[in-house]
């Protein structure tokens, strides 16, 4: 039940409705929407690229596991401490101008990390990328989750995901070659340098941001409203428990397959890039389907949740597999996890998106990413510091396993129906309790 309203509220909703996607999204908008899922690939290059080096960078610095875990780690600082501040901006800004000035930021840094020498130097730049890159996924949310309706959102989200696959995938394939064979310092020159090239059709193509009242329940209805409602605690596990496997793979996938599987750079850029192919290819594939199981009349609630559940279970099982099989066997392990993490992912936002609605939706996306980026300096500084105990990875995979297996948990029985939340004055309210099916 909600709380009841003054007149000059009931006046005021009525003057300025709250501003929702049309029925039919914007065909420009599929223009936008191919840049997002570009931008993001760049992204994951960006932050990716030095694991992709780790081998040679481990080598040149002369620093142990432990220090690699921690420079690989340096990047989500900044990235996790800044998201809920980037919600704020992308709610109360225009998110195009707010995203161009973060993607300048990181493509910069990008390009500068190629003439830098030294730990400390390496370890400063990488913070500066983390600062840059905090704006990107509230800006996506906000975007799809205001232009887009709900029977598209997972298709516009599974693009954004493409794109996060895509990116260490394209980095491992490419990346892998290019590093092998000239060096880490021009790979990194090189892509900050293009990455800027992006900006061009984005100040073309994506609209500016049409004008509107801030009310005084938009303004009380903000972060700690968001805390207050169960769904949103349930869908923050969930974001760390992804994130976790994808910042595990992100940062040691590269170093797992040269130097405990022994493969060539060039063997490892193919089996790196194919579980990332695989990921790419299953985010958009169950993103479509889920959007034509919700067309055809089926619960959000039922399709989006169910289909996420299943993703972090196989996504675990998978990975569990991967560390015990022998080659060539753990390849397709590898690849399995990720077809399920495609499975797990296409849908996290599509469901942040329609529960926060519009006006909320960058203050939520930004909470949500703020608590599942905790797992970026975990993650790979965990892993490290297991390695140098143990020598092998057989701990680092089954601690991930178990991440996964949490958010499976939550998606079942914290995250609520996925429905829109009626913000009023300083609380949330929705129309069943949090944790109805």
């Amino acid at each position: 039940m909600t709380a009841p309203t003054t007149r000059e509220e009931t006046a005021w909703r009525t003057a300025h409705p709250l501003p929702t996607p049309a029925a039919t999204t914007p065909r420009h908008m599929y223009g936008v929407l191919f840049l997002l899922g570009l931008s993001v690939l760049i992204n994951y290059i960006d932050r990716s690229n030095l694991s992709i080096a780790a081998p040679l960078l481990k080598d040149e610095l002369g620093i142990s596991a432990s220090q690699l875990g921690v420079l690989l780690s340096a990047f989500f600082y900044t990235y996790a401490l800044l998201q809920i501040p980037s919600g704020w901006l992308v709610d109360h800004f225009d998110v195009k101008w707010v995203f161009a000035a973060g993607f300048f930021v990181w493509s910069t840094a990008t390009a500068v990390t190629g003439l830098l020498h030294g730990f400390v130097a390496l370890l400063v730049i990488r913070v500066v990328l983390g600062i840059g890159e905090s704006v990107a996924f509230p800006a996506y949310g906000k975007i799809v989750g205001t232009h887009f309706n709900e029977s598209s959102r997972g298709f516009a989200n599974s693009i954004v995901i493409c794109g996060l696959a895509l990116g260490p995938a394209v980095g491992m394939f490419v990346g892998g070659t290019v590093v092998g064979r000239f060096g880490w310092r021009p790979f990194f020159l090189v892509l900050g340098l293009a990455g800027l090239l992006w900006l061009i059709p984005w100040w073309a193509w994506m609209p500016r941001r049409t004008a509107h009242p801030v009310h005084q329940a938009d303004a009380e209805a903000g972060v700690l409203a968001i805390i207050a409602e169960r769904s949103a605690w349930g869908t923050c596990i969930c974001q760390f428990s992804f994130n976790y496997a994808s910042y595990f793979l992100v940062a040691w996938l590269p170093y797992y397959l040269t130097r405990e599987r022994n493969l060539s750079m060039d063997q490892m850029a193919r089996t790196g890039g194919l579980v990332y192919l695989v990921f790419a290819i299953s985010s958009v594939a169950l993103g479509k389907l889920s959007d034509r199981w919700i067309t055809v009349g089926n619960s959000p609630t039922v399709v989006r949740k169910g289909v996420a559940t299943l993703g972090n279970i196989g996504m675990g099982i998978s990975l569990a597999a991967s560390v015990f099989l022998p080659h060539p066997f753990f390849v397709w392990a590898l690849a399995l996890a990720g077809m399920f993490m495609g499975m797990a992912s296409c849908n996290i936002w599509a469901m942040t998106q329609t529960m926060a609605g519009p006006r909320m939706v960058g203050r939520w996306t930004g909470v949500q990413n703020f608590a599942g980026n905790i797992a970026g300096p975990i993650a790979p500084a965990l892993t490290g510091f297991l390695l140098d105990r143990t020598g092998h990875f057989y701990w680092a995979f089954l601690i991930t396993t178990a991440v996964v297996w949490l958010g499976a948990l939550s998606w079942m029985f914290v995250v609520g129906p996925i429905q829109a939340i009626e913000w009023t004055l300083g609380a949330p309210h929705s129309s069943q309790p949090a944790g109805s099916p």
